[in-house]
């Protein structure tokens, strides 16, 4: 399933849009919206309105970025869930949509109220601690968690940051205590000054401090090494084989969104992953740009909330 997974999210948009029908011919005859559930300044923000950029002379409408946020993205996906399912509303989701799903109950069916038109980017997660935490490896993190059960504590800013080290912990085989905050700003401070152990963030949010020398890398999440960190092992080489977390991208629309235009939005945002600039912009973002069909990014999706269901209930968190 982790390969099929990884094949469905790395895949190129190949594929070319079937014929329009007329009136899908005409699409778009109106702005095109782009709902993204979280507050402005993200990366998920920055993305679409990247794209929201790039995509607006090519389409021959302008296309807006509206934030429209609150419950942890819920209210934004929402918003796009409901509305009519003729391509002129859209929305930029993260990992979160499928979090929320394992987390929490929502207004809506994260897999039945959506079409996931495309995969947009995956950003891997680092695991980090203070330069002077005892462990250096994750084979050592992993004998003093078994040490230590019930000592080792992780700082947790909610989402995959979190469950990545709930996952940890259930593989290992021993419990680890998580200790909130609202998020990255606020947990590193504790985490430099070791009053917390240690934390799997985003690469952006850590890869200044990793390389100023405040906090040591121990290993990254991804399914490959990643670019920046190319002599940094992932979880999963360390002895955790098939570990994998990392935030992501992605476009999704309304249910019931006509084929041809599902097609045509993943083929056009596929092709501006392209272009020299953007790339720029994403490997700024600590993001590896993907680009894939409907029917991959639909089945990455299922894979995503799959996954982290399991986790979810691996750690007993009941559902809110």
């Amino acid at each position: 399933m982790r390969i099929a997974r990884r094949t469905a999210l790395m895949a190129p948009l190949g594929l070319l849009a079937p014929p329009l029908r007329a009136a899908e011919a005409a699409w778009p005859r109106q702005t095109v919206r782009i709902i993204v559930p979280y507050t402005p300044g993200g990366a998920s923000d920055i993305a679409a309105r990247l794209l929201a950029e790039k995509l607006t002379p090519l389409w021959k409408q302008s296309v807006v970025v509206e934030n429209r946020t609150g419950a942890n993205g819920i209210v934004g996906s929402d918003a796009v869930a409901k509305a009519p399912a003729d391509g002129h509303t859209l929305g930029f989701v993260s990992v979160n949509h499928a979090v929320n799903a394992a987390l929490y109950t929502t207004p809506f069916d994260t897999l039945q109220d959506f079409s996931v038109l495309t995969v947009i980017y995956s950003v891997p997660l680092v695991l980090v601690a203070a330069p002077d935490f005892p462990a250096a490896t994750v084979q050592e993190l992993m004998a003093m968690v078994k040490a230590k059960p019930g000592e080792v504590t992780f700082a947790n800013t909610g989402g995959a940051v979190h469950l990545a080290a709930e996952m940890f912990a259930h593989r290992v085989g021993a419990p680890m205590v998580n200790v909130p905050y609202r998020g990255s700003t606020a947990a590193h401070p504790d985490l430099i000054g070791r009053r917390v152990d240690v934390m799997f963030d985003t690469l952006p949010a850590v890869l200044g401090h990793v390389q100023g020398g405040k906090l040591k890398a121990i290993a990254t999440t991804a399914a490959q090494r990643v670019p920046a960190l190319p002599d940094l092992p992932t979880v999963a080489e360390s002895g955790l084989p098939g570990f994998e977390a990392a935030t992501w991208g992605a476009i999704i629309a309304p249910a019931g969104l006509p084929g041809p235009i599902a097609t045509k939005i993943a083929t056009d945002a596929a092709a501006q992953l392209k272009v020299d600039s953007v790339r720029e912009r994403f490997a700024a973002l600590g993001a590896t740009p993907v680009g894939s069909t409907p029917e991959q990014a639909q089945a990455f999706v299922r894979a995503e909330l799959a996954k982290w269901q399991e986790v979810v209930t691996q750690a007993g968190i009941e559902k809110q």
